[in-house]
Parts: structure tokens; sequence; C-alpha cells
């Protein structure tokens, strides 16, 4: 999803996109990496070039004009299947150390969760230190990420620029997630909240994406107008608004 939100928050690396070309299933899958690359390129930054590197034969990452950081890489067909595109964190300045902290976090809150690969620094990989996290994968609730420490001298972290949006079918399911994850109350406003990461994380009631999208002009002021004023989210009060009670 996309949303204007004028000039507050500006994408940066620390939350980027793994696209997945994969031989296995795209038998041009190197001629696409090549002109997906091209495409974003157009203004855009590379942040490391496209070109062979140990773990791939093709990879390059690159912030588009937009400021959207994405990892293209060509994957390796034996592997383990993966989704097209991932979430990739990348745990960084006072973060750097924790990716596997909150790797393992983030499979206790999410119920249906599994761990994925786990590949650690090594020797003579300075700055970052032996046994930190260089690549690892996890699942939560059907969706894939990745994870990795970086000890280089990085100007950014997390912020609200890039958020996670977990969709609650119930207030208690609401009230769960808001438990686990809430760790800056300055941070709470309109479903929004930051875990003790940074990552920002957004728990929303499916019934206001209903309310949004069936909902007459009328009803979608007096929804908005509540939640406005709300930190975690009321689902009878916003059926309220809605209904005009």
């Amino acid at each position: 999803m996309a949303i204007s939100a004028g000039p507050l928050f500006k994408f940066n690396p620390s939350i980027s996109f793994i696209v997945n070309f994969d031989p296995s299933r795209e038998q041009n899958a190197r001629e696409m990496i090549d002109e997906v690359w091209k495409k974003l390129s157009a203004s855009g930054t590379a942040l490391m070039p496209l070109d062979q590197y140990p773990f791939s034969e093709r990879y390059g990452w690159i912030q588009d004009k937009y400021g959207v950081s994405w990892q293209l890489i060509l994957t390796n067909p034996e592997g383990e299947p993966r989704p097209t595109i991932v979430p990739s964190l990348m745990f960084v300045g006072k973060n750097c150390g924790k990716a596997e902290e909150a790797r393992d976090f983030y499979l206790s809150v999410f119920r249906n969760a599994k761990p994925g690969a786990l590949f650690r620094y090594g020797p003579g990989q300075e700055p970052d230190k032996e046994g930190t996290v260089m690549f690892t994968d996890f699942m939560l609730e059907n969706t894939w990420f990745a994870a990795m420490d970086s000890a280089h001298e990085h100007l950014f972290n997390f912020n609200e620029a890039i958020s996670l949006r977990v969709r609650c079918e119930t207030q208690e399911e609401i009230d769960y997630y808001w438990e686990k994850l809430s760790a800056v109350p300055a941070a709470e406003q309109c479903g929004w909240l930051k875990d003790k990461y940074g990552v920002s994380w957004q728990i929303v009631p499916a019934a206001l994406d209903e309310m949004m999208t069936m909902g007459t002009p009328e009803q979608r002021d007096r929804v908005t107008q509540a939640f406005l004023k709300m930190k975690k989210f009321n689902i009878a009060e916003l059926q309220k608004a809605f209904q005009g009670e």
C-alpha cells in the first residue's frame, strides 16, 4: 500500500525489498534482472552495483527515484523457494547485532510463523562482528521477511516511511498485537506504533477497510474524525461513528 504523507519521513535503506529472479521459475531470469535494474536506475542511486558477488552470480542494491530501496538477486535455483518480493530489515547503529534477537521476537509474537535460513558473519569480515547475522529470513502470517546486521556507518535507521501493516479481524487481535509490539508510547497514533527496535507497525481492523470503501462520504468522514482521536483502534467506537450513533 502507498499513502501520501508529506515531507515528514523519508525512505531509506533500513527497509528494502528483495526481488528474487529465480531461473527455475523464469527461463530468462538473468535478462529480467538486467531489465528491472535499468528501469529502477532512471534517476536512481546504486548502493551496490549490479555484479557478481560471493552469494550470487547477479546481484545489485539500488535506491529508485522515490528513495525506495530494492535488492535484485539472481536466486540459486537449488535453494528453498521464496516469494518474488521479500521485505528486508537492516539492523544498523544501536540496533546492529540485534537481527537474530528481533527475528526470534517476531516469531514469538505471531502465531503462524516459522524460521527460515540463517547465515552469520565469519572472521575477517570487519567491521561486522563474527557471529552476527549476515542474512536470515522468516515467515510471519504467510509473509516472508529477511533481516541482516550491518556494522558499517549508516546515517539512517528505521522510521515511519515504511511500516508493516497487520490486518485484524477482532478487537482481541488488536489488543494482543498492540500489547506485544508497542514500545514507544509517544509514537502511538491512529493505529500506528513503534516496536523496541524502532520498526513501525499499523495495527488495523479489517472492518475499517470495509467502512472506508463501502461507506458514504458522510460515513467515511465520521469514521475518519473518530480514528484521528485514537491511538489504538477501537472497533466498537468506529462502528458507532460509521452508523452515526
